[in-house]
């Protein structure tokens, strides 16, 4: 069943879960929708080499490690954005920690990161296939963003990057951490 904002709201406030920083709660108001929270973007942004090598073989694992290896990262300010330009990928990661802790009661949460209508009309993609956040996940949240517009555009942070719809889980799970609970940067946990 998907959360709606003032029951996100009564849920942070019993600390069923937490989105930290967390600006004000009504559920009129930025950054409440009627079933979902918008989330902004970080200060740090992850830009692939264009010279990586021919082929990325997953097999060989620890995603993270590799866009350590083959990657930049920049730091944006609001006078010093990042500028996507058409056809480029970029990691990035949300302003908002989250986290969905596998609690003791069962009641438990997961959620989903969708992209934001007024960013797609831009031609903006900020997840591709990857929406979901597991119960028991910790960390910020790594968005990977293309640029499939005619334009170049401009990625602020605190620009409101896009949303998590909020779901309770049907029973207790058995912890299995991700590979990136705990992230604190756009490529993961190193």
């Amino acid at each position: 069943m998907i959360l709606s904002n003032v029951e996100i709201i009564r849920c942070l406030q019993e600390k069923l879960f937490t989105i930290d920083p967390i600006e004000g709660a009504d559920p009129t108001n930025k950054p409440f929708n009627t079933s979902a929270i918008d989330l902004r973007l970080g200060t740090e942004i992850t830009v692939p080499h264009k010279e990586a090598p021919a082929s990325l073989d997953l097999r060989k694992g620890n995603i993270a490690k590799f866009w350590a290896t083959h990657s930049d990262t920049v730091t944006i300010t609001e006078d010093q954005p990042f500028r996507l330009p058409h056809g480029r990928l970029v990691l990035a990661k949300t302003l908002e920690t989250v986290d969905f802790p596998l609690r003791q009661d069962g009641q438990c949460f997961a959620a989903r990161v969708e992209g934001k209508s007024s960013l797609a009309r831009c031609g903006i993609m900020v997840h591709f296939t990857a929406p979901t956040i597991h119960a028991g996940f910790s960390g910020t949240i790594t968005l990977e963003v293309i640029n499939f517009g005619p334009f170049d555009f401009l990625l602020t942070p605190g620009m409101s990057i896009c949303q998590l719809i909020i779901e309770e889980v049907k029973g207790k799970p058995a912890d299995k951490l991700s590979q990136f609970h705990g992230q604190k940067k756009p490529v993961g946990v190193i």
